[in-house]
């Protein structure tokens, strides 16, 4: 029995949870806080872009390890 796809499914899974939270977390708050200070939109929107590229990046390391257990394995 090969679990290799088992743990390239949990790999991607699970690994994408994390940052799907922490990005749809970011957005909500970013709207909030550009709702009560809309002078503040621009710096509010650069933070949240470079904030949700560091968490996308985690999303990727996943998959990565992901395509390393499917091909090398």
């Amino acid at each position: 029995m090969d679990i290799a796809p088992l743990s390239a499914a949990l790999a991607i899974g699970l690994g994408a949870i994390g940052p799907g939270l922490a990005i749809g977390i970011l957005a909500a708050q970013a709207m909030n806080a550009i709702g009560r200070n809309p002078e503040s939109a621009p710096l509010v929107q650069t933070n949240m872009i470079l904030a949700i590229v560091f968490a996308e990046a985690i999303a990727i390391y996943a998959l990565v390890v992901a395509l390393l257990i499917k091909f090398v394995h």
